[in-house]
């Protein structure tokens, strides 16, 4: 945000109260962060109630909805096999809400006075709640399908009998890190967007203002963020997907112990 000549990009990612609400010393209150994520919630449930009319013709949102379900399953049934059926649901819930999350947060709805978009996967609280889902169910899994035996993950097949407690404990490390590693890659990605389109905003409005020399960086800035504009919406589809992605891998290794 550009104020008396000032750039506070990171305004954008404040987290407002909209219904202020407390019980005790616990603030519940209905946020900004918690609306957004609700409309996004409110896209995937349209999107996939249009598109699961089963029409004699399909329409363009029936073809939509069992293209991104195929990709889906096809994902899910190259990295785990047929008994990640099972988990076809969840793997697609979870691409579809990072997909739309991180989309309505570019939606150009800053040009509404008082209004911006808010991009939930920008938070930590957020990616990092997804991130501890994922991992908690792969423990979950593996605990279950495999009992104790699922320790042996952390000891490579073939591993030399001298090696053994020193790998235990650098897979065991490594598998730990997983949740915060997941969480912070989108975390990360999306914040770092957001926050060059908001500096070159910033230097666009400043540039036109100072005219001269401003309005060659204004219009400098501009070409620059439409670059930025342009791969911040590539790295939206990217992040939803290696989310995805990733959580498929960990799962099979729950399922076949890799």
């Amino acid at each position: 945000m550009a104020a008396e000549g000032k750039i506070d990009p990171m305004h954008q990612f404040a987290i407002e109260p909209i219904a202020p609400l407390h019980i005790g010393p616990y603030d519940i209150s209905f946020t900004t962060s918690a609306a957004w994520m609700l409309v996004a919630l409110v896209i995937v449930v349209g999107f996939m109630a249009i598109g699961m009319r089963r029409e004699l013709v399909p329409g363009r949102w029936q073809m939509a909805v069992e293209g991104l379900t195929g990709f889906i399953d096809n994902m899910v049934q190259v990295n785990i096999g047929p008994e990640g059926r099972k988990f076809v649901p969840y793997i697609f819930s979870l691409f579809t809400f990072i997909l739309v999350s991180n989309l309505i947060g570019l939606l150009p709805l800053a040009i509404i006075p008082g209004f911006h978009p808010f991009t939930t996967t920008s938070q930590f609280s957020l990616t990092g709640v997804l991130a501890v889902l994922s991992f908690s169910m792969v423990v979950i899994v593996g605990f279950w399908r495999h009992g104790l035996h699922f320790l042996s993950l952390f000891v490579p097949h073939g591993t030399p009998k001298p090696m053994i407690p020193l790998i235990a404990v650098i897979e065991f490390i490594s598998f730990m890190v997983r949740p915060f590693s997941l969480g912070l890659r989108l975390f990360v990605a999306m914040i770092a967007g957001h926050i060059l389109m908001e500096v070159f905003g910033s230097f666009i409005v400043n540039g036109l203002n100072g005219g001269g020399v401003g309005w060659a960086v204004g219009g400098l800035s501009f070409l620059f963020i439409v670059f930025v504009v342009a791969l911040e919406l590539l790295m939206c589809v990217i992040q939803a997907y290696v989310f995805a992605l990733l959580t498929t891998l960990y799962l099979s290794d729950a399922i076949n112990l890799h």
